[in-house]
């Protein structure tokens, strides 16, 4: 049970009508109907007041795990950690969904980005059209690393307006009295968009696999082929863009919950295995440009990135287990 609701629960336990409560605690009326309803919360001098006046204890008002009512009594607890109000944990969530539609829309970018020059190169070879190898060849490699260059700019944009909540990944924080009950609430009701996005962003991936074995197997032409690749590479990138604005808000409500990938330990094993991933995505550029500047193969180099992809996360994880068992 989170503030707002302990406080409606006692006001009317009391028989207090939300004027009433007001105006023992000196304050308007809208005021306490702000707080009830989770869009305020009271200032601690309030609080302290609510507990002598309902007879509870501050902790119990305070602390959302507290569900029986406790005398009222003297226990401050500090924690150590940097403090995060409500107003920042707001404005936090505000921002969040802004940098997940830009995140998501940038890696869709990079995925798309061959789709262009796969479907004239094979225009080319198969003398489709009036389009030659030179004309599909430039065209398309043009197109790729436009919506590249497009898609680095958007992540990296956003990355850095975004980055003055880095504090909430990389440091330890304390939520200010009845922020965590609010956050919560917040993530319960994001709950089933989440879910209902990541069933669609899988879903899609999966279905824009089918019209590549389809045409596998009844034996389509070489240009149908290259059709089904563009479909499942754009299905791809619909599914990707689904499942990361989803999964950013998500871990929006983890971050500040500390909870998961974002707790205290996984935090601190963070210090030591962040610089992996970026020497490993270094690699993999250097790998990526190596192979197809020279070969001009830009039809069939996308694949590295997939591959990178998986990879990083099964070597990141033997990478992360080492160093768990050094620090035991």
């Amino acid at each position: 049970m989170i503030l707002a609701e302990k406080i409606a629960l006692l006001r009317k336990k009391n028989n207090y009508s939300q004027e009433d409560l007001a105006n023992e605690l000196g304050i308007s009326r809208q005021s306490v109907s702000k707080w009830e309803s989770g869009n305020s919360i009271p200032d601690l001098d309030k609080i302290i007041k609510m507990s002598s006046l309902f007879g509870v204890s501050t902790d119990y008002l305070l602390k959302d795990e507290l569900e029986v009512e406790t005398p009222s009594e003297t226990n401050d607890i500090e924690e150590d950690g940097r403090p995060v109000s409500l107003e920042e944990a707001n404005r936090f969530l505000e921002d969040t969904p802004t940098f997940a539609k830009k995140i998501s829309f940038g890696i869709s970018l990079f995925i798309l980005s061959p789709v262009i020059l796969i479907i004239l190169g094979g225009m080319a070879e198969t003398g489709i059209g009036s389009i030659t190898e030179d004309m599909a060849g430039g065209f398309g490699t043009a197109i790729l690393l436009l919506l590249i260059a497009a898609g680095t700019v958007i992540v990296v944009m956003s990355g850095i307006s975004y980055g003055k909540y880095d504090y909430l990944e990389k440091e330890k924080i304390v939520l200010q009295y009845g922020v965590s009950g609010i956050v919560n609430k917040k993530k319960e009701e994001f709950a089933e968009t989440f879910q209902r996005n990541i069933a669609f962003g899988v879903g899609t991936i999966i279905v824009g696999v089918i019209p590549v074995m389809v045409a596998a197997g009844f034996g389509a032409t070489e240009f149908v082929e290259i059709i089904c690749t563009g479909v499942l590479l754009t299905a791809v990138a619909l599914g990707v863009h689904q499942i990361v604005w989803a999964g950013v808000i998500q871990g929006s409500f983890q971050k500040l919950l500390q909870e998961e990938d974002y707790s205290e330990e996984s935090k601190e094993l963070k210090k030591k295995t962040g610089s992996f991933a970026g020497i490993y995505w270094c690699f993999v550029v250097a790998l990526y440009l190596g192979f197809t500047l020279p070969t001009n193969s830009w039809e069939n180099s996308w694949v590295i990135w997939p591959v990178a992809g998986v990879l990083f996360a099964a070597v990141n994880g033997i990478y992360t287990s080492i160093i768990k068992k050094r620090q035991k």
